[in-house]
């Protein structure tokens, strides 16, 4: 570093010829988009990157393109949103906690198929798919958006394609049908599919479209509701179950003891979101005082800061938070008030 301007520095550093494209991005956007987030000021002539404010400031933007830089030499286009997924991590200071850069996070490939490559955008999501592979059991807890399905899903076809396990079982429960399944037109399978379509959408991105048949009639792949795991001993399976924030206690507990030999269990869910009837005990929200202490299940809670879909899910799902906390903290007034006033202005207007 040296000194410009009194209390401020200036740094210097070089772009590998061959990152230099990769790290600016499509007319200079990822270039621009570090610009906005960063405090120190960043100038490019050729391939030297110049960046001055203050110390703290300039050191913090020197970690941040030191990480980028990392991404551009491993192949990477690093996009306006792995930018701000790497100046978030830097700033949040947790990849010092388990001693990943974000650059780690961010290149970990996990499944690609033409083209399209998916791995984990957080550090959270990085612990969760490590979780993954080092536990029997994974639990995925967290808002709508934190991708917790799609990466459950990801590993699953991954741990297929390397004849991990010789089949992928994705389950959810119909909650939502209740007892108007009878009702609706069709065969049960019409029936449920609404349900289970998410869970075919996600496969449509990670395997090819036409050998999902095939590989659903081999029993290669299956998509079922939770009431067809009951009285099953899964082995050598990858297995997933998703919304399980709608299962009661005793679901839960019948799923998992479906465990057989060579398998591993994904449980996914957000406890915000229960749809329950009757204000039922979810499965999910109890589970963690049951198996927390269990060897070889593991709980991975992810955030709004793990969302991956449009930036303003994050800001909804915040928002929510804030005014369910509100809710609970806030008297009923509404019930404690009467609804036309009090009696004795009811006795006078009678008069």
């Amino acid at each position: 570093m040296t000194g410009t301007e009194p209390g401020s520095v200036q740094s210097r550093m070089t772009v590998p010829d061959a990152a230099l494209l990769a790290l600016l991005g499509s007319r200079d956007e990822s270039l621009r988009t570090a610009e906005d987030l960063l405090d120190a000021d960043v100038h490019v002539r050729g391939n030297e990157l110049t960046l001055t404010g203050v110390a703290a400031d300039v050191a913090f933007a020197e970690r941040v393109f030191t990480e980028l830089i990392t991404l551009a030499q491993r192949g990477q286009q690093v996009s306006s949103d792995a930018v701000r997924r790497t100046v978030e991590m830097l700033g949040a200071g947790a990849q010092e906690a388990i001693g990943e850069s974000p650059a780690e996070v961010l290149s970990l490939d996990i499944l690609s198929r033409r083209g399209k490559t998916i791995r984990p955008k957080t550090l959270n999501q990085k612990r969760y798919v490590d979780a993954i592979d080092s536990h029997t059991i994974v639990f995925g807890i967290g808002p709508a958006g934190t991708g917790k399905t799609y990466l459950a899903m990801a590993k699953a076809v991954q741990a297929l394609q390397n004849k991990m396990v010789n089949r992928i079982i994705l389950t959810r429960p119909a909650v939502e049908a209740g007892e108007n399944l009878g009702y609706l037109p069709g065969t049960l399978f019409e029936k449920i599919d609404p349900y289970l379509r998410p869970l075919y959408d996600a496969l449509h991105d990670m395997i090819d479209p036409e050998s999902i048949p095939k590989l659903m009639a081999a029993g290669t792949i299956e998509v079922a509701p939770l009431a067809y795991m009951r009285g099953r001993t899964l082995n050598d399976a990858f297995i997933i179950l998703d919304e399980a924030q709608n299962t009661t206690p005793e679901q839960m507990k019948m799923f998992l003891t479906r465990l057989g030999f060579g398998s591993k269990i994904v449980v996914t869910g957000d406890v915000t979101q229960v749809d329950l009837p009757g204000h039922a005990r979810s499965g999910l929200r109890v589970v963690r005082e049951i198996l927390g202490a269990v060897d070889d299940v593991h709980f991975s809670e992810l955030t709004s800061t793990d969302v991956v879909r449009h930036r303003l899910v994050a800001d909804i799902v915040d928002a929510y938070a804030r005014w369910d906390a509100d809710e609970e903290e806030r008297p009923n007034l509404r019930s404690a008030a009467p609804r036309n006033g009090p009696p004795q202005d009811r006795r006078a207007r009678r008069r």
